[in-house]
């Protein structure tokens, strides 16, 4: 079992790594086919005749002829955006250089200049680090184009330019929405896949306690019985050894179920058909019910009702209930009187097992404590787990001495029965 740690630890590494992981980010190296596209798209456009008015523009000086330089200037307004998400600081500063030395210029305004937007955008959205240092940045840059442009003559007043700038920033701020929206979505899958994983791995101790801890208790009173029947009673003293051998098959079995749904790949559908084909069921209590006979406890088994199955869930938690109390029967009430009765009702199940007579003074605060040593170490196991599992599935599970002494344990289960 020492590979279930590293296990879970993967589990947890790999929750980790979806929760790091923002919605829409770009791994390393890679470059989106619809940021290139997007660029390319808006680069052919600022060529297009009814769009030459549409776009950002903030200086209006006099306007200069077409040239190749102008025409390189609104390519490197568009062209950048293929890495805007990959790295959105050099894309910002390569298109606000662009916009700005078109903008003094003097060149006529283009569809490309919408780029601007786009490249703020996605680096209040994809920026990862520095990113004040960036906004300070972009935030002094614009005020020297603002300088530039007025001592070049511009019409434009102060009013104007920071109208301007409340645009630019509008576009960047939308896009740190956007990045702190994806961070918290992030942060709640993080959260989420880490209560999975605590979940699980409470879950799976509880099934390792309940199987090794039952089977183990019945081996050890078997064995420990054939020790003294070896001299006076070998026929008996075989008997109790062929016990502890066919306990020990079983505890075999269940524990390959176990690793069985540990290791479950493939079609959830498929596997969750397996897991509940070889989990333990109520039709099993009676296996149970025979073992704590063989090793020594008279138990009378009783059933009320006519028996109908129920969801794995429900039938798995009523086997853990009865055998953890045979099993707590048997450390700490041997030879006892012992009463396993299960009642079958329309809407709910309840299981009742009750152990006369006196008992060994540990045995009620150990077994109502669940961890069914006396130390308080138990971690949330035996009873105290059973309880936790009865009351997701919406039951209650009662246990502590009875009126005329012994110990009893009654869980009761709302289930409706399934369609045969």
């Amino acid at each position: 079992m020492r590979w279930l740690p590293a296990r879970f630890d993967r589990w947890r590494e790999r929750g980790a790594q979806l929760g790091r992981a923002l919605p829409g980010s770009v791994p390393p190296g890679s470059v989106p086919l619809g940021d290139g596209a997007l660029a390319l798209v808006l680069a052919l456009a600022a060529f297009v005749p009814t769009l030459a008015g549409i776009g950002a523009q903030i200086g209006d000086l006099p306007e200069r002829p077409a040239s190749a330089l102008g025409l390189g200037l609104v390519l490197a307004q568009a062209l950048p955006l293929a890495v805007r998400r990959r790295w959105p600081a050099a894309c910002l500063a390569a298109v606000g250089t662009a916009f700005a030395v078109h903008q003094a210029l003097g060149f006529a305004t283009t569809f490309a200049s919408t780029g601007l937007y786009l490249a703020l955008y996605s680096a209040g959205a994809h920026q990862p680090r520095h990113r004040p240092a960036l906004a300070a940045a972009a935030a002094a840059g614009y005020a020297a184009l603002a300088v530039v442009l007025h001592r070049l003559g511009s019409p434009q007043s102060v009013p104007d330019y920071l109208a301007f700038f409340l645009v630019l920033a509008a576009a960047a701020l939308l896009g740190g929405a956007v990045r702190a929206r994806r961070t918290d979505e992030a942060q709640r899958r993080r959260t989420a896949a880490e209560a999975a994983t605590t979940a699980e791995r409470a879950r799976i101790a509880r099934e390792l306690h309940d199987v090794v801890t039952h089977h183990v208790t019945a081996m050890v009173v078997q064995a420990d019985a054939a020790q003294f029947l070896v001299g006076s009673a070998p026929e008996r003293a075989a008997e109790s050894m062929a016990a502890v051998s066919d306990t020990g098959r079983r505890a075999l079995t269940e524990l390959r179920y176990l690793l069985g749904v540990l290791e479950a790949t493939g079609d959830a559908a498929t596997a969750e058909s397996a897991a509940a084909d070889r989990a333990p069921t109520l039709g099993r209590v009676g296996d149970l019910v025979e073992r704590a006979r063989r090793a020594g406890q008279p138990v009378e088994f009783t059933r009320h009702g006519e028996r109908r199955p129920h969801g794995v869930d429900v039938e798995l938690a009523a086997y853990r209930v009865v055998q953890e109390a045979l099993t707590n029967a048997l450390k700490y009430a041997a030879g006892q009187p012992t009463r396993v009765l299960l009642r079958y009702g329309d809407a709910h199940l309840a299981i009742e097992v009750a152990t006369d007579g006196p008992a060994p003074a540990a045995a009620p605060a150990a077994a109502a404590r669940g961890d069914g040593r006396g130390d308080g170490r138990g971690g949330g196991r035996g009873l105290a787990g059973l309880r936790e599992r009865v009351r997701m599935l919406g039951g209650e599970l009662e246990s502590g001495p009875g009126p005329a002494g012994g110990f009893a344990v009654r869980a009761t289960i709302p289930s409706e029965p399934l369609q045969e």
